[in-house]
């Protein structure tokens, strides 16, 4: 890798510099379709999204699909899905790199009419030469094609671009003021010998053609970001902004692997995070504004900015987005979470069928908002309410169905089939009085009713799990366990 000089952005450098008022802005994102949405790419894209929609400019998708061989259908379309569950749409039609290849080629002779690029005819044993000898030199590769030369007839040929003597200088809106020395850049290929463009010949051409503005990007393309300056500025167009942000590391502070949790968007669905949720706490994994952690979508909007971004990287914290998450549940409608909550529940053989789950549902969501923090703890905790009788009761549950404690609950199933108000106020009351009655501590009475109804599966206050069976679920249940078949 080339080496740099980092400078970090003067005291008299306006970083509002970094918002061109010139024209409208337009931001990217452009992953490789080579997998999954991945969290690192999910964060990009948000950042992307949020500094376009603050200023009313436009955000775009872009595949960079050249590399034909790992480039999938499947993983285009993993994308799609992950930007859309999300919720981070898009401006226009995504576009594809691979299908703009002639422009790429339109763009690499121009640069060979201005004597900026050259065709370059060495054999790749002759590169492997010159490269070794440029190394011990202290210098960069430079072709002998450069200054042209007879063109053999037998011999394919690649496209070099003329590296400048000069160094390269980014103001880059995150990192600062970024140098690399001439001596660190060899002549660049921007066509191979089969015609097909580079990597950092195509994405000049691409932004500049869509109008990008700003490329907000990991910290890992910063020396492509030299690259393209140099294209940039043989072309005399005009470089965009580029702010390049430290990559996610691991709680540990090791590189993100996954074992840290390094998932395709997909994955973080189906650990039953809510999209926004998960923008949310994205938002504030390497972007800060004050002590603010919670925020809804439009308050994320309007507060975010390139100022905020941080230097140092950030670290996956699953405590924190749970509870970001647990946020956001709360406040989420209760008919999105039935539904979303039910489609989770399909075709499970242990459930009660979709009308009845619904029904015991229904009333239950504000209970299990409160108790769960995604969407797979409130399967979890929803479960008590709607599993198929008669169930199994687990083990440490069973202890507590002793032959005194089925005689009680017989009793109290007599004094719940007689109490007229079935609501948990009123259930609460019935079961301390039935308990003083007793002669007996609410656990005597508590924890059998509990591995009765529940089978020992998670469940809240008692008396609101009475309330919530409803009186025939309860009396059912009981049954099960006084009187078994």
């Amino acid at each position: 890798m080339p080496n740099m000089l980092i400078i970090p952005p003067t005291s008299q450098r306006s970083k509002s510099s970094h918002v061109q008022n010139r024209q409208e802005i337009i931001t990217r994102f452009a992953p490789s379709p080579t997998g999954y949405l991945h969290i690192g790419g999910a964060r990009t894209a948000l950042f992307n999204y949020l500094f376009a929609r603050k200023s009313g400019g436009q955000f775009k998708l872009r595949i960079e699909d050249t590399d034909r061989e790992r480039s999938t259908t499947q993983a285009v379309d993993a994308i799609l899905a992950g930007m859309r569950w999300l919720g981070l749409d898009w401006d226009g039609d995504a576009v594809s790199q691979h299908a703009r290849a002639d422009r790429h080629r339109e763009i690499a002779e121009a640069l060979i009419a201005e004597g900026k690029a050259f065709r370059c005819y060495c054999t790749a044993e002759e590169v492997e030469k010159l490269r070794a000898d440029a190394f011990a030199e202290g210098r960069a590769l430079r072709s002998p094609w450069r200054d042209g030369g007879t063109a053999p007839d037998d011999r394919r040929f690649t496209v070099r671009f003329r590296a400048p003597d000069t160094d390269v200088v980014l103001d880059d809106a995150v990192q600062g003021e970024v140098r690399w020395a001439a001596k660190e850049f060899d002549d660049l290929i921007l066509l191979r010998a089969d015609g097909n463009p580079t990597y950092n010949l195509a994405v000049v051409v691409d932004d500049h053609d869509m109008g990008v503005t700003h490329v907000i990007r990991g910290d890992d393309h910063l020396v492509n970001a030299a690259r393209q300056a140099q294209l940039y500025d043989a072309m005399d167009w005009p470089r965009p902004v580029f702010a390049h942000i430290p990559l996610i590391h691991g709680p540990d502070g090791k590189k993100l692997s996954k074992r840290h949790g390094a998932l395709g968007a997909d994955a973080y669905r189906d650990m039953g995070y809510l999209p926004e949720g998960l923008r949310n706490y994205l938002a504030r994994l390497g972007w800060s504004h004050g002590d603010q952690e919670l925020f809804s979508d439009s308050e994320l909007i309007e507060a975010f900015s390139l100022d905020g971004l941080n230097k140092a990287p950030a670290r996956l914290d699953f405590d924190k987005m749970a509870f970001v998450n647990h946020h956001h549940l709360r406040l989420a409608d209760n008919a999105r979470l039935l539904a979303l909550l039910t489609k989770r529940l399909e075709g499970q053989s242990t459930l009660v069928d979709g009308a009845v789950a619904n029904a015991r549902l229904t009333p239950a969501m504000d209970m299990l908002k409160e108790r769960s923090k995604t969407l797979a703890e409130m399967e979890t905790q929803a479960y008590f309410l709607i599993r198929k009788r008669p169930f199994q009761i687990d083990e440490a549950s069973g202890k507590h169905l002793s032959s005194d404690a089925l005689e009680r609950l017989s009793r109290l199933r007599d004094a719940l089939s007689a109490h007229h108000e079935w609501d948990a106020d009123s259930l609460g009351g019935l079961l301390k009085d039935f308990a003083e009655a007793e002669g007996v501590g609410f656990g005597k009475i508590g924890q059998p009713l509990r591995a009765a109804l529940t089978g020992g599966a998670p469940a809240p206050d008692m008396s609101l799990v009475l309330a919530l069976l409803g009186r025939d679920e309860t009396i059912a249940r009981l049954d099960d366990q006084i009187s078994p078949a």
